[in-house]
């Protein structure tokens, strides 16, 4: 089974939403940061991903500017998959459901 985590959009507020998310629940931990560099798209040394959990559930938040215009929430599903055939097959049946789906490397 693939580990679904839900990855949440801000708009340079990640950092400090996942810090005040972890200090509200006992068994929370923030995993790691990764920081924008010298290539951007935010600015060097901002948050880009943070990796944290809430009562053993992953999560994660990115710093992506501003929300897509698209009508959709900013919120998104990030699926581990073991091979590209899983990668493959879920994104096809999530399409079907009208969800938009990308894959990374």
């Amino acid at each position: 089974m693939p580990q679904i985590i839900p990855f949440l959009w801000f708009n340079g507020q990640a950092e400090e939403a996942a810090k005040y998310y972890v200090s509200i629940f006992k068994n929370s931990k923030i995993d790691s940061v990764s920081y924008y560099g010298d290539a951007g798209p935010g600015p060097k040394g901002s948050a880009m991903v943070v990796e944290f959990q809430l009562e053993g559930q992953d999560f994660m938040a990115l710093n992506g500017g501003e929300a897509p215009s698209s009508g959709q929430p900013p919120i998104a599903l990030f699926v581990s998959c073991e091979t590209q055939g899983d990668v493959t097959s879920c994104g096809r049946s999530l399409r079907k459901g009208g969800a938009s789906c990308s894959a990374v490397g």
